[in-house]
Parts: structure tokens; C-alpha cells; sequence
């Protein structure tokens, strides 16, 4: 080979060399432009009235023999039932069969004169008339009057739900992403960069909670979104 060509040869892989390593440096800047995200949460609360109520009225009765036990365990049923009627329609009520316990077999009977057994009914009440059963609740004190031994029951506590949450469940996951491109846009500023688009995105869960301990007819609903933008260079 002349020495001419050699000339030409070794140019032209210089200039490829150059060529490539423009290319190079250009791919892993934009590699590094890739990886310049950040991470930012966003939040969305929204207070909402409860639409569902579940109440249970419990109850108890005593006698010395079953007979006279169930009687007045239904005497008690029908008694509620005609309390709420004024108020309530008759698919919104139901009754649970009793819970029946015997003292003498439980060695609980003692020396004093008490009735052999016991029996414990609910009768529930649910329904979406929420401020109806709050005035209900005001009024159970007539029960008591006709006799009806209202107890209160740990496990038979009223629940008020919100069971509309996909109603809302949109316009709170586009208030919790404003929120959390706000926090990346702050980001951005403090950063000397901008946003650019979102490389990942995570909705969360939604949560529904009681407003307080005092108010639980109503709710606190809140979500957090976790999403990464990247940054680009002013």
C-alpha cells in the first residue's frame, strides 16, 4: 500500500473515531438527562357525609324456662319494631336470632333469686337515612318505658359507611397529582432545572377514616400519590 493511502486510511478512521465518540458523548448525555428525576408525593382530602347506617338495637330478657324466654324475647322484637315503623319501612329492619345463655350451667346462678336464662337479640336497623336514625337514637328512652332492656354491646356498635367512593375517586387522584407536580415543581426551581414528563406513577390507596371520635356520620377520604418526574435543564 502507498503512502498516500495509508494517509487516506488513517484518516478516515480518525475522522470515524471522531465521528463515534460524538455520538458517544452525545448518547450518555442524554443517558445521564435520563436519569435526573425526582420523587414526589401528593396528597388529596376530601370530607364527606356518611350514606349508610347499620344500628343495632340489643337487648336482653331473662326466665326460668325456655318457653317463656322466647315470648319475651319476641314481645321485645315487636315492641322495637313498632318504635321504628313510624320512620323506617319494614326491608330496612331485621332481627337476629338470640343469643341464649344458662346461668345454672354456667355455675353463675348464686343465692339470690335470678332467672335461669338469659337471652340477648338485636334487632338492625339499616338504611341511608342517616339524620333519621340520630333522631331515633334521641327517642330510645320510650323503649325503656315499655319495659325493653336496651344494653350496650361491644361487638353491635352502629357503623355509618360512605359507599360512594368511585364517584370521587377521579377528581381526587387529579387533585393528588396537581399536588404532587407542585412539590416536583418547587423542586425543579430550587434545582435550576424544569419538569419534564412523569417516568413513573403510583395512585395509592384510598383511606376512609371517621372526621373525629365525636362526629363519625362523618368522613375524612384521603389519598396519596407518589410519582417521579424527570428534571430537564433550563
Amino acid at each position: 500500500m502507498g503512502e498516500r493511502s495509508v494517509m487516506v486510511a488513517g484518516s478516515l478512521v480518525a475522522i470515524g473515531l471522531a465521528v463515534g465518540g460524538y455520538f458517544i458523548g452525545e448518547g450518555l448525555l442524554r443517558a445521564r438527562s435520563a436519569d435526573r428525576y425526582v420523587t414526589v408525593k401528593g396528597l388529596a382530602e376530601r370530607e364527606v357525609a356518611a350514606n349508610l347506617v347499620i344500628w343495632p338495637i340489643t337487648y336482653t330478657v331473662t326466665a326460668d324456662d325456655l318457653g317463656t324466654l322466647q315470648q319475651r324475647t319476641d314481645d321485645g322484637a315487636v315492641k322495637i319494631r313498632a318504635f321504628l315503623a313510624a320512620d323506617f319501612d319494614q326491608e330496612e329492619i331485621s332481627v337476629a336470632a338470640a343469643r341464649v345463655d344458662d346461668r345454672q350451667a354456667q355455675g353463675v346462678m348464686g343465692q339470690g333469686r335470678i332467672e335461669r336464662y338469659v337471652a340477648q337479640s338485636t334487632v338492625t336497623v339499616r338504611t341511608s337515612r342517616i339524620d333519621t336514625v340520630r333522631s331515633a337514637m334521641e327517642r330510645t328512652g320510650q323503649l325503656v318505658k315499655q319495659g325493653v332492656a336496651l344494653i350496650r354491646s361491644y361487638e353491635s356498635t352502629t357503623e355509618y359507611l360512605y359507599t360512594s367512593l368511585d364517584e370521587i375517586k377521579p377528581e381526587m387522584i387529579q387533585q393528588a397529582t396537581r399536588d404532587a407536580r407542585r412539590a416536583a415543581q418547587q423542586f425543579a426551581e430550587d434545582s435550576g432545572s424544569r419538569v419534564g414528563g412523569i417516568r413513573n406513577a403510583q395512585q395509592g390507596y384510598f383511606s376512609i377514616t371517621d372526621r373525629d371520635a365525636f362526629s363519625p356520620q362523618f368522613k375524612k377520604v384521603r389519598v396519596v400519590t407518589t410519582v417521579q418526574y424527570f428534571l430537564e435543564n433550563d
